[in-house]
């Protein structure tokens, strides 16, 4: 068992872009709780979005990328909540996707004078294979290959196939489930273990309430998976990152008396 050290300080960051309304039209459409009210947008999904900032020995981590959404002055939400944080874009070494659908991928670039760019030109964006293919074969509308597009040419994507590591911090493991080719990463540095499982663990609740889920390429698989991440990661003292959770977006587990474990924020 994983016992975190007391002194560790997380050095995980949500950058949340923010809630959206999701209906049929796969369109998200910004979603203020304060003054909008759910019962004028019929048949919609409600979700959080949160692309993470990991602080690794190798330099700056982000797990996905957002939808993309910019501010009034056309500057990438990313890129305040980085700021925020006391780092620039040209920080980011790495770029880790978990998948490529459009509330993932949009961040991954930018538009500066009318031209769209990379949005991370130091880092390298870490990509399935698979997942890269699948993207341009037009089996979703959920890929927008014009950004895609940008990458390739920027020299700045590393395609990837199976598990394997990117250094001695990070690694990464095919795991389908949301997606034929989506994966999950672990990043172990500064004596924690962090987990980011892209759409196959994106909520907390679907750790407890385990269903298949229809949005799922195989919603069996990711079923199976949840359980078998929070069955390993729990007693290890994993810190789960929640890219749509509405509650606790990062988590780890304490032990209850009976021998159980629950989930708690991560601080």
């Amino acid at each position: 068992m994983h016992i975190p050290n007391v002194l560790n300080m997380v050095q995980a960051y949500s950058l949340y872009e923010g809630s959206f309304s999701v209906d049929k039209s796969r369109k998200f459409v910004p979603f203020d709780p304060a003054v909008d009210d759910p019962k004028d947008r019929p048949g919609s999904m409600f979700i959080h979005v949160h692309p993470f900032l990991i602080k690794t020995e190798s330099g700056i981590v982000i797990c996905d990328t957002g939808l993309g959404h910019t501010d009034d002055r056309g500057v990438l939400k990313l890129y305040n909540n980085i700021r925020k944080l006391g780092y620039e874009p040209d920080d980011v070494k790495y770029v880790l996707m978990s998948h490529l659908h459009k509330d993932h991928a949009g961040g991954m670039v930018k538009t500066e004078e009318g031209s769209p760019r990379i949005a991370f030109p130091e880092a390298e964006y870490i990509v399935q294979r698979g997942e890269w293919e699948d993207a341009y074969s037009g089996i979703s509308s959920s890929y927008r290959t014009e950004i895609f597009d940008v990458v390739q040419r920027s020299g700045n994507l590393v395609l990837v196939e199976g598990e394997g590591e990117i250094n001695t911090e990070i690694s990464y493991v095919h795991n389908g489930g949301h997606t034929p080719n989506h994966q999950a990463f672990h990043i172990r540095t500064g004596g924690e273990h962090y987990f980011f499982g892209g759409d196959v663990l994106p909520e907390p609740e679907e750790i407890f309430h385990n269903y298949v889920a229809k949005y799922d390429f195989d919603g069996r698989r990711s079923k199976e998976l949840r359980q078998r991440y929070w069955t390993e990661g729990a007693p290890e003292g994993w810190i789960f990152l929640f890219y749509h959770s509405k509650n606790i977006t990062m988590g780890r587990s304490q032990l209850r008396p009976d021998g159980s474990y629950k989930l708690i924020e991560a601080r």
